[in-house]
């Protein structure tokens, strides 16, 4: 009988800092595991990645070799398969490796119907698990936890955006109609302080005027008016004239 695989503490995770794309609708990212395989691995092993539905994962066998290894494409019927054949040596201490690896991020693996194993996109929002196991020529030797339940994005539907943006609670419309009345009123009191100032300075310019008129007018050069001369009536005679001496008769 072929010997059971070692089985390492070591569970695979999410990276837990801030990353861009770390959950999408088809793909997830795991942290790359370090020093995990150092004791077990030898220079011709490889370490893979299973990954199932997360109730199917109890399900999961171990494939005996390389030529057993459950491809992608049977997910849908298996319920898992297993990716990302890579050299141990690339997860020793010593390796300069990438801190993270991406799971589904293959997208050329759909529209091809070869029967090598790849890293396609994972056609539903799971949840799903996963587990590095370490294989030899002869078989399985090691292989670590299987991780918690991973939940990709749902991608929302056309038919469920709303056309229009959803109705604001009561609270919000409260504080709009206060703020935009307050807006009023101190637009109203910013208006009247401008008029007065206007209204002001529009009277000091008028009295300044009025003054100036007042100042300037002067009666002294208006000549005294002139006695009227009266009207003709008996023993009237126009002014300035004499009376003239009586004619003697004419002679017979």
């Amino acid at each position: 009988l072929p010997t059971p695989p070692a089985r390492l503490p070591y569970v695979p995770h999410v990276p837990p800092g801030a990353l861009l794309g770390k959950v999408t609708a088809t793909t997830f990212a795991l942290e790359r595991p370090r020093c995990v395989f150092d004791g077990h691995a030898d220079a011709s092993d490889a370490v893979w990645l299973a990954v199932a539905f997360a109730n199917a994962s109890g399900a999961f066998r171990n494939p005996p070799s390389r030529a057993e290894v459950p491809p992608y494409k049977q997910l849908p019927t298996a319920r898992s398969y297993m990716t990302l054949e890579t050299a141990a040596a690339a997860y020793s201490c010593s390796a300069p490796s990438p801190p993270v690896l991406r799971v589904g991020s293959d997208t050329a693996c759909r529209d091809q119907g070869r029967q090598d194993p790849c890293n396609g996109p994972l056609p539903s929002p799971g949840p799903y698990r996963v587990k590095f196991l370490l294989m030899g020529c002869s078989g399985p030797k090691a292989e670590t936890r299987w991780s918690e339940p991973i939940l990709l994005r749902r991608a929302l539907s056309p038919s469920t955006i709303e056309p229009a943006p959803a109705r604001h609670g009561s609270a919000v419309v409260v504080i709009a109609s206060i703020l935009a009345s307050l807006g009023a009123v101190l637009a109203s009191a910013v208006l009247g302080a401008l008029g007065a100032k206007v209204w002001g300075f529009l009277c000091h310019r008028d009295l300044g005027t009025d003054a100036f008129i007042r100042r300037s007018y002067r009666t002294h050069h208006i000549p005294p008016a002139l006695p009227q001369p009266l009207r003709p009536g008996c023993g009237w005679s126009p002014p300035g004239l004499c009376h003239s001496a009586p004619q003697p008769p004419a002679p017979c």
